[in-house]
């Protein structure tokens, strides 16, 4: 289904790539399923995107909008992690796929260099209508598609020639006829096409060549400059031309012209460079392209994973990291992580190895004989090994435990202090050339700083937690006639702290109060607040809600506290079928009862609590007969940029009666996906749902 929608798309938008991104909520992830034009290669670091990553299709999707970059300089300005691991001229749009009532992901596009920088009302239109078409195939499938573990890949739109997908005869003689050497690469590098006198100027046989990639079955066009070359072809579609020296002393010249079937090349014979770097390649490209000279790829490598690594938060987004980006880029199939805990190597991640075996390593004390990680932390050095022999001659013990066949441990230390280690290991034997170990080194450190300011966020996000939960109701009280349910969800961003508060208080059999408010900030200092405020209502709580206010008012006047506090304060009398509220400032809740239309509560509210200890606080009087819903919430839930709040909060309502049959807990999930859509929350929310049952005896 997708398939078939995304290579339409690419075709019918003259893209020359595509990808669709689905969403995954639980993990705020968005995922690369299936991706056309380029190879999956170019793509990987792309496959997996933390919704908040700065990116283009993260954009589109938070912004719910069309995300357009039109050159290489746009890129550099508004996404430099971007630019800086994508070095390649290109146009590029990312667009949200929104479907009925939720959104699927996103779709990305990809044009050659020599599309204009601007993008034509025609083109934004085709974009549009494309996302709209691929959004409601999502919606009308049985079954939603499910995130496969790698993208696929499919083939763009070839270009119709007459001749069909081999070439006759007439044309191949046509070719090997002509006074020079060619071959032909398909998207993936791979050569497809060569003539006869090309093998003699390689010095390789065709089958030896047909079906690899010349800088892996030529081992003197085994240089990452090679490699880029390709790439600057496949992505930006400009021609590039470089020089190669042919062992002993033969330079040829390569030139390639990409287009969305492949890559032709032509290779000529050519003086050797009078000036020019040292090493086997040197490049001259097309004269649009960009003047900066190519970068080797362990480099991009290295710069993007080192921007991946600044977005990083906790300890398990750098362990998903590594394993997500690090592993393949160096090919190993395993990790560990260890922190140095109080003299012990406590695992703090893993991915690829069995339980079993995590736990005879998980703990051991820094001098252990068992293993190198501690001999590697305490002497700052990493150690390769690239067969289980040459573990065995040191650490006889080691290749059984886990039966890998090389390893790579990295030492981990931030600011001179040993944080912990990292092992690569792989599956088969692993030759670690001096590059290679280069990189891996240098890649330790910035793990070890990602990973020691992520265990500093874990350890004040665990304190942050522990402090929210305190000061809020661990449970609701029980009383007849009355049902409630709460939530608190913090930013997505941030602490998982602020200064939300809700509390449902029993004053007797028949009467209670339902408070909501709004401490000013998202900090500890805010939650701290919060907690007082929260102390402030209990003692005042039986009283007429605009006392109950104006004394909470007080207390924080008492305080000379700076923040501002918005609360909600109702006082529900069961017998009466009847609620008193008093509002400082904050939203009116949502009103539902079967016999009248959804709506939200007409309020008359008073000042936030803060400004003036002796204000006044209007109080309105509201029937609840059996049956009736009220939504008390924090605007977190109604304030979503671009959407006007009253608009959001009239369509929640509707969704309360909608879902009215719906258990409490299950009408919070309703209000809040209809809501946020993409559980991306830019502020705190508070949502606090009572329902009336028949009056109490």
């Amino acid at each position: 289904m997708l398939d078939d929608a995304l290579a339409d798309t690419v075709r019918r938008t003259g893209a020359s790539a595509g990808g669709v991104y689905l969403l995954d909520e639980t993990a705020q992830v968005l995922a690369l399923v299936v991706i056309c034009g380029v190879p999956v290669e170019v793509a990987w670091p792309w496959r997996r995107v933390p919704l908040g990553a700065p990116v283009p299709v993260s954009d589109a999707v938070r912004e719910d909008r069309l995300v357009w970059v039109g050159s290489q300089d746009d890129m550099a300005r508004a996404y430099p992690r971007a630019a800086a691991s994508l070095p390649y001229r290109f146009a590029l749009a990312a667009t949200p796929l929104q479907g009925r009532g939720r959104c699927w992901g996103a779709l990305m596009l990809l044009w050659p260099a020599s599309h204009p920088a601007s993008a034509t009302a025609r083109e934004w239109g085709h974009i549009g209508s494309a996302a709209r078409r691929i959004a409601r195939l999502l919606d009308e499938a049985a079954v939603p598609p499910a995130v496969p573990e790698h993208p696929r890949l499919i083939p763009a739109g070839a270009v119709a020639r007459p001749h069909g997908g081999q070439l006759p005869q007439a044309a191949v003689d046509y070719i090997e006829r002509l006074p020079e050497e060619a071959l032909s690469l398909d998207l993936q590098g791979r050569i497809t096409f060569l003539t006869a006198s090309t093998e003699s100027l390689l010095g390789v046989d065709a089958g030896r060549l047909l079906g690899t990639r010349p800088w892996q079955s030529l081992p003197w066009l085994d240089d990452t400059h090679i490699e880029d070359h390709y790439r600057t072809a496949v992505i930006s579609r400009d021609p590039v031309t470089f020089t190669a020296l042919r062992p002993p002393d033969t330079w040829l010249e390569f030139q390639l012209y990409p287009d969305a079937s492949g890559i032709s090349v032509r290779i000529t014979a050519t003086p050797a460079p009078e000036h020019g770097p040292p090493g086997p390649s040197r490049a001259s490209r097309s004269t649009g392209a960009a003047s900066t000279p190519p970068q080797v790829g362990r480099l991009y490598q290295l710069v993007h994973l080192a921007a991946a690594l600044t977005e990083t938060v906790a300890v398990r987004d750098v362990v998903e990291l590594i394993a997500d980006q690090v592993l393949p880029a160096f090919g190993a199939d395993s990790l560990v992580v260890s922190a140095n805990d109080a003299g012990r190597l406590k695992i703090t991640g893993h991915h690829g190895y069995d339980q079993q075996t995590i736990d005879r390593l998980d703990g051991l004390p820094l001098d252990t004989d068992l293993t190198p990680a501690g001999q590697v932390l305490a002497d700052g050095i990493p150690s390769f090994f690239a067969s289980p022999r040459e573990m065995a001659r040191r650490y006889p013990r080691a290749p059984q435990i886990s039966g890998k066949q090389a390893w790579a441990f990295l030492p981990l230390v931030a600011s001179g202090q040993p944080v912990g280690c990292c092992i690569l290991s792989y599956d088969r034997p692993h030759d670690f050339g001096a590059d290679e170990r280069a990189v891996l080194t240098s890649l330790a450190g910035l793990i070890a700083q990602a990973l020691d300011r992520a265990r500093l966020y874990d350890a004040t996000r665990d304190l942050a937690r522990g402090l929210q939960q305190a000061l809020l109701p661990r449970n609701l009280p029980s009383l007849p006639g009355l049902e409630s349910a709460a939530r608190y969800l913090p930013a997505s961003r941030g602490m998982d702290i602020g200064g939300d508060f809700y509390d449902v208080i029993r004053i007797d059999a028949t009467t209670a109060a339902a408070v909501i408010g709004d401490v000013q900030g998202h900090n500890v200092s805010a939650a701290a607040l919060m907690g007082q405020v929260r102390t402030a209502i209990h003692a005042a709580a039986g009283a007429p809600p605009d006392q109950v206010l104006a004394r909470t008012g007080r207390v924080l006047a008492d305080l000379e506290t700076d923040l501002l506090v918005s609360c909600l304060y109702v006082h529900i009398d069961l017998a009466r079928q009847e609620a008193v509220l008093a509002s400082a400032g904050h939203p009116p809740p949502l009103l539902h009862h079967p016999a009248m239309p959804p709506g939200v509560m007409e309020l008359d509210p008073g000042p936030l609590l803060g400004i003036d200890p002796d204000l006044s606080y209007p109080l309105t009087v509201h029937p609840i007969p059996p049956g009736t819903t009220l939504a008390l919430y924090t605007d977190g839930l109604i304030e979503v940029p671009g959407i006007d709040a009253d608009q959001t909060a009239n369509s929640l309502a509707r969704q309360l009666a909608h879902h009215s049959g719906q258990s409490l807990d299950r009408l919070i999930d309703v209000l809040l996906h209809h809501a946020r859509p993409t559980a991306h929350y830019t502020d705190d929310i508070a949502v606090l749902l009572l329902r009336t049952g028949p009056p109490p005896p």
